[in-house]
Parts: structure tokens; C-alpha cells; sequence
């Protein structure tokens, strides 16, 4: 399973449809796996990969309008295409932060720690070799990004490029739904992630990975994520002293 065709599987759960398709296209968009100017499938085909009706894909596409995400062009070659504002991702980011309590930040990390690390387990144990490859250019790509999209954007996809060298699809579309509550919290200009410092981590866990050495892939990967994590529990309170 690719990271798009992730992010693109049939929507799970009984929860209401029109914001789970909104809030699957955001994460879409956030990481990077669909970018600026992208022509969306037809609200047909798009409303069967996702498992939903029409009319609820329209009733998301209207929401995303208002939200400024997605553009519709009406006539020959129109259609919905996605865009949108770094500077408007950073401020709902920061305000998401804010309300969230932090029992519920604690949570969201203790579910990525779990999962970051069984992804890591069985990456170890089930990479290919062009696999390996695709994170090393992942990695890489982080290490020269000049700003926080890119580096945002690299950094995700690393993670859900991982999910996808486990071979499974559940740990697959956690990954990827984990990485669009967290990533733009992550990469917020507040918390001062270094591009290189992080991509020499994600080097040294395709090291691991390459030598299927799982045991050290995944202390690897869940000392990473704590470290994150406390960095980003440290900035919510930081917030609430304001």
C-alpha cells in the first residue's frame, strides 16, 4: 500500500462521514502526500475510494473551500485542486495546540510511541531493498530543506514511507492519521526542529532497518518520538503560563 492510496482507502468507523472526509483530505494536504495545485479525482471517483456518498463528499469539498485548502474551477479543464497558506496551517496549529488538554497531548504521543514502534519492529523484518532506498531519499531530502514545509512535509512522509515497508495496512493508515493530528504540531517555528539533526536520526533507523535489527529500530524510533513529544507537551505549557 502506497502513502496516497492510505490516505485514500474507504473511510472506517460508524462517526460522521463529511468531517472524517475533511479532516483525511487535510492530512492529505498537511503532509504532503497530495501538494499545492493537484487536481483532486472527480467527486465521483473520489466518493468511491473513500467509501462515501457523493452529496457527503461535496457537503467536505464545501467545507474545505470555506477553510481555504481546496479550489474549485468551474468549465473545461476545472475542477477541485488543492491550495494552501503556511501561514494559516501555523496559526490553526498553534490554537489546535492551545485547546488541547494535556492529558490528551499525552495520549496522542503514548498511541504515536506504540505505533512508531511496532512500525519499526517489522520494518526491520520485512523491507525490500528499493524500500530501503525510498527512506535513505526521504532522509535526505529532510537533511536540505530550507523551511518547515518541506522539512514538515519529509518528515512525515519518512514515517508513513516506514508504516508502508511493514507490509501492513492497519499500521499503514495509523501512521498516516497519526502524522495529521501531530506533524504540523510538531514542526511548529516554536519548537525548533533541525532539519539535519532529524534526518541523522531517520538515517540511523534505515541503518537498523537495513541490517533487520529490530530490536535496535524500534528503541531507535521510540526514543526519537519521546523526545518529540516531551518537547511539544513543554510548549503546551508554555502557552497555558500566558
Amino acid at each position: 500500500m502506497s502513502a496516497l492510496s492510505a490516505v485514500l482507502s474507504p473511510l472506517e468507523g460508524s462517526g460522521p462521514k463529511t468531517e472524517a472526509v475533511v479532516q483525511r483530505l487535510s492530512a492529505a494536504i498537511s503532509l504532503g502526500v497530495m501538494v499545492d495545485g493537484q487536481q483532486l479525482p472527480s467527486e465521483s471517483d473520489l466518493a468511491n475510494q473513500l467509501g462515501v456518498s457523493t452529496m457527503t463528499l461535496r457537503e467536505a469539498l464545501a467545507v474545505l473551500r470555506q477553510q481555504g485548502i481546496v479550489q474549485t474551477k468551474r468549465g473545461r479543464g476545472g475542477g477541485s485542486f488543492i491550495c494552501s497558506s503556511v501561514e494559516a496551517l501555523e496559526h490553526t496549529s498553534l490554537a489546535r495546540l492551545h485547546q488541547m488538554s494535556l492529558p490528551e497531548l499525552r495520549d496522542l504521543g503514548d498511541e504515536q510511541l506504540a505505533v512508531v514502534g511496532a512500525v519499526a519492529r517489522f520494518a526491520a523484518r520485512r523491507a525490500l531493498p528499493s524500500d530501503i532506498a525510498r527512506l535513505r531519499t526521504l532522509a535526505d531530502r529532510l537533511k536540505v530543506s530550507t523551511e518547515q514545509t518541506s522539512a514538515r512535509r519529509a518528515d512525515s512522509r519518512f514515517h508513513i514511507e516506514m508504516a508502508v515497508c511493514a507490509q501492513s495496512t492497519r499500521l499503514t493508515r495509523a501512521e498516516v492519521a497519526l502524522q495529521a493530528e501531530l506533524s504540523a504540531l510538531l514542526w511548529l517555528p516554536r519548537l525548533e526542529l533541525d532539519p539535519a539533526t532529524e534526518a541523522a536520526a531517520h538515517r540511523d533507523l534505515v541503518d537498523a532497518i537495513e541490517q533487520e535489527d529490530d530490536t535496535r529500530a524500534r528503541e531507535l524510533a521510540e526514543s526519537h518520538t519521546e523526545s518529540r513529544i516531551h518537547r511539544l507537551v513543554a510548549l503546551r505549557l508554555e502557552l497555558s503560563d500566558r
